[in-house]
């Protein structure tokens, strides 16, 4: 397998379709061997029933669910750890990031040229389509400065759920990987980066879905206990940060 996109999912009845239909149509075109798996995170709705169906005239299509709600992060580990690809890449439900944008992340990988490519809102050549609220904006760009400062140096788009691993960083870093919701990108970077991995920021077309599910008190909150999680972690050795590239 060449290409996995991972879709992690919590009652998405309403917005996933169209989006595997997306991707689905993108990549038979592209001449490459891929899978899509739908992480399902214990929804509430008919998301599994959903996707399932989907699967039967998608063959590349396969959904992996949870009963329990435990978050994004679990999700998207669970996802990166089940594929097969030489790539993996993540990406929301929503469609925020069009399928066209794929191959910005993807090629530098397949050439060799990084190990992570980021999809960023702030990078040379990006293009927001429709603006984010501004407290969403405020809240970025707060929660970036601390984090560059303290955990993560040198990424100016941390939390854009739209980034690619190869297999070894994908496998090196989420296998380690403890944080459930939201900050798991942080931890995940964190851990590249200590590890030795080439990591590369890609300008992408995004557009700002006014159905997102982020509340800006609690997971404001979340996100403050898990960076602090993550910093204790480091503190005391819960990583294994030994060279994990051949």
């Amino acid at each position: 397998m060449e290409l996995s996109i991972i879709i992690p999912a919590y009652n998405e009845e309403q917005r996933i379709t169209p989006t595997l239909h997306a991707i689905d149509s993108f990549l038979s075109g592209q001449g490459i061997r891929y899978e899509i798996l739908v992480v399902d995170d214990g929804s509430q709705d008919g998301t599994v029933q959903l996707v399932e169906e989907l699967a039967l005239n998608m063959r590349a299509l396969r959904c992996l669910p949870s009963i329990e709600n435990r978050g994004k992060g679990y999700a998207v580990r669970v996802g990166m750890l089940a594929g097969t690809g030489d790539v993996r890449l993540m990406c929301d439900a929503d469609g925020s990031m069009p399928a066209e944008e794929m191959p910005k992340l993807i090629a530098p990988i397949f050439s060799g040229k990084v190990d992570i490519a980021i999809g960023s809102r702030y990078a040379d050549g990006a293009n927001t389509t429709a603006a984010q609220p501004g407290w969403r904006v405020a809240w970025s760009r707060l929660a970036n400065r601390i984090v560059q400062r303290s955990l993560v140096a040198g990424i100016d788009d941390t939390q854009c759920g739209f980034k690619a691993f190869s297999a070894a960083a994908a496998e090196a870093t989420f296998s380690q990987a403890t944080i459930d919701g939201w900050a798991f990108d942080l931890e995940i970077l964190a851990l590249a980066s200590r590890l030795g991995f080439a990591i590369a920021e890609y300008g992408v077309v995004w557009s700002d879905d006014e159905r997102s599910r982020v509340s800006p008190i609690r997971d404001l909150l979340g996100v403050a206990h898990e960076f602090v999680t993550i910093r204790w972690n480091f503190k005391r050795g819960r990583y294994c940060l030994a060279a994990a590239q051949p």
